[in-house]
């Protein structure tokens, strides 16, 4: 898992082929103002906006998820959001199948951390990464998804 700021996305180009045009779509686009939705940006790389409440914890964590084909690099565009993480190594309770359609596998296990991102903040999750998103509460949160195919 990674951890940082949108101004410093270029030190993370180098790590997958598509990540700097992941980076490049970001820095590009009127995220503020971007439309709710999904849509293909290249070859392998998908954006999804959202712009909703944040959830509780509980409700979270009850879809304490990871992707084997992809990584996700999720950016807070506005709001601040709690996000849950684990490594997959550690997770032991596996709930259900993994769905190879939707590329994702659910754990019942509880997280080691939690963490903050805010405006500007991303999170790049690797197959390796359990994470739950998208805890903050009653407050919006208005989110950049990128899928980035492995």
């Amino acid at each position: 898992m990674i951890i940082d700021t949108i101004q410093n996305a270029h030190k993370y180009a180098s790590v997958h082929p598509l990540f700097a045009k992941a980076f490049e779509y970001i820095k590009s686009t009127d995220l503020a103002n971007a439309e709710v939705g999904k849509s293909d940006i290249a070859e392998g790389l998908k954006a999804i906006i959202s712009n909703k409440k944040g959830m509780t914890a509980a409700e979270s964590i009850a879809k304490f998820e990871c992707h084997n084909n992809n990584i996700d690099i999720q950016l807070c565009v506005k709001g601040e959001e709690t996000i849950a993480w684990k490594p997959r190594e550690k997770c032991v309770s596996q709930k259900g199948e993994y769905n190879p359609e939707k590329d994702v596998l659910f754990y019942d296990d509880a997280p080691d951390m939690y963490f903050q991102l805010t405006d500007g903040q991303f999170a790049i999750f690797f197959p390796e990464d359990v994470h739950a998103p998208m805890i903050g509460g009653d407050a919006e949160i208005k989110k950049l998804v990128i899928k980035v195919k492995i």
